[in-house]
């Protein structure tokens, strides 16, 4: 018979998606299921701290977005291929699971939750919605200066644009990352996939209210939190779609910013375990 400890190691694996896609990832912990749903310019690299935390809780799948690691890809993209890719995740461990996503991939998980899939709670780090007129939000033409970047090979360069144009980081934070040739391969090599993570976003950054129609059909409970130290936008952001949900809520997290699943994993734990088991 297998020990706790061996039963909550992390093991690694791949599931088939509808599309014939495999997506990797890996599994640790014992309890409910909880899958962590990537950024964008992420892979499971960036959640490993968090997921170890959550696995004293929970059975835990870190997955790759397709695209992305160890996952595969297919040669058309739309929103509905990563929701299959979660609904395959979650056919895996039993049929149900909670869903934790952070930025784009909170809004990932959103999709999930309203295309039906069977959703137990939803855990939300600040979604990116722009839903006020002068809040800032992306250039309308960020899908298209993103693809001819891409298209032109300059991966690097559409990183740094996606970064100062899209998620408002300073020039010279992106000059200093850069200086990082292990962290800025890593996000060079994850350019190819920003295109999924705009149209992820859809029009949802555009300075208008959300559509409640696109969200009706998200029906579990729901958390979303955002950091003391973000923006005002993404506390505005989290109101407006905690009003348009049957069951949800908002919670400020003090002393944290959008990058706190990366950097504070420890402070955003407790409160997705708290949350979950309910």
């Amino acid at each position: 018979m297998s020990t706790a400890r061996e039963q909550s190691a992390t093991a690694e694996a791949r599931v088939v998606s509808a599309d014939g896609t495999e997506i990797a990832f890996e599994q640790s912990g014992i309890g409910p299921a909880v899958v962590l749903v990537a950024s964008a310019l992420a892979d499971r690299s960036d959640t490993t701290k968090l997921a170890a935390l959550l696995a004293r809780h929970f059975t835990v799948i870190n997955y790759d977005r397709r695209g992305r690691g160890a996952s595969g890809d297919a040669n058309a993209y739309t929103p509905d291929r990563e929701v299959e890719d979660i609904a395959a995740l979650i056919e895996h461990v039993g049929g149900s699971a909670s869903l934790f996503g952070s930025s784009s991939g909170a809004v990932l998980a959103l999709r999930a939750a309203a295309a039906g899939v069977n959703v137990d709670r939803l855990a939300l780090y600040e979604p990116p919605f722009v839903v006020v007129e002068g809040d800032d939000g992306p250039p309308k033409d960020l899908a298209q200066q993103i693809t001819t970047l891409l298209a032109e090979g300059r991966h690097s360069d559409a990183v740094k644009y996606f970064m100062t144009r899209a998620q408002g980081m300073p020039g010279i934070a992106v000059f200093f990352m850069k200086l990082m040739p292990k962290i800025w391969a890593n996000l060079t090599e994850l350019a190819r996939t920003l295109p999924y993570d705009i149209a992820v976003m859809g029009d949802t950054q555009q300075g208008k209210p959300l559509d409640a129609a696109e969200w009706k059909g998200v029906a579990a409970r729901t958390r979303v939190l955002t950091g003391g130290k973000s923006p005002a936008a993404f506390q505005r952001a989290a109101r407006a779609i905690t009003e348009i949900l049957p069951q949800a809520d908002h919670r400020t997290l003090p002393g944290l910013n959008h990058g706190a699943v990366v950097m504070a994993p420890r402070k955003i734990a407790p409160e997705i375990t708290e949350f979950i088991k309910g």
